[in-house]
C-alpha cells in the first residue's frame, strides 16, 4: 500500500472542469441555458478557473436592454477584474442578486447557483452562432 497524504497540497489539486451539454457557450466565455424564449446567462467553469477567487460581482438591473456582445456586468477577483458579455440580444427579467453577498458562487457552482442574469431574447436565431460544448472545449484546446 502507498502512504498517500490525508490532503493534497492547493496548488498541486488538479481541477477538473465541466462544460454541459445541454448548454451553449460564447468565446468570450459564457454559458447560455435556452429555455424558450427566455435564457440564462452565467460565466464558464474554465473562466472561473482563469479568474480564481471572485470577490466581487456588478449586476446590471432588471428590465436593462442589452445588444449581443454587450457588457453587461463585472467580475472581480483577487486576480483581476473581467467584463461579463452578453451572448445574445435581450432584455434582464431577472439577475443573481445572491451574488453580491456570495461571488463565490461563481467558483463553487457555475452552471447552478452562479448564474449571473435571465433574459428575454429578442432574436432566437442568435443561439445559432453560439458553440456547443464540444466546440467551446475545442476552442480552448487551441487557444482561440
Amino acid at each position: 500500500m502507498i502512504d498517500m497524504p490525508e490532503r493534497v497540497p492547493e496548488e498541486q489539486q488538479c481541477s477538473i472542469l465541466t462544460f454541459p451539454e445541454d448548454l451553449l457557450y460564447a468565446d468570450t466565455h459564457e454559458w447560455v441555458r435556452d429555455e424558450r424564449g427566455k435564457v440564462t446567462i452565467g460565466v464558464t467553469d474554465y473562466a472561473q478557473s482563469q479568474l480564481k477567487d471572485v470577490v466581487y460581482v456588478d449586476l446590471p438591473e432588471v428590465g436593462s436592454e442589452f445588444e449581443k456582445g454587450d457588457s453587461i456586468g463585472v467580475v472581480e477577483s483577487v486576480k483581476t477584474v473581467a467584463d461579463i458579455y452578453t451572448p445574445v440580444t435581450g432584455k434582464v427579467t431577472e439577475a443573481n442578486f445572491a451574488l453580491k453577498d456570495h461571488p463565490e458562487f461563481i467558483n463553487e457552482d457555475p452552471y447552478g447557483k452562479g448564474w449571473v442574469i435571465k433574459m428575454e431574447i429578442q432574436d432566437r436565431g442568435e443561439l445559432k452562432g453560439l458553440l456547443s460544448s464540444k466546440a467551446y472545449q475545442g476552442s480552448l484546446a487551441t487557444g482561440e
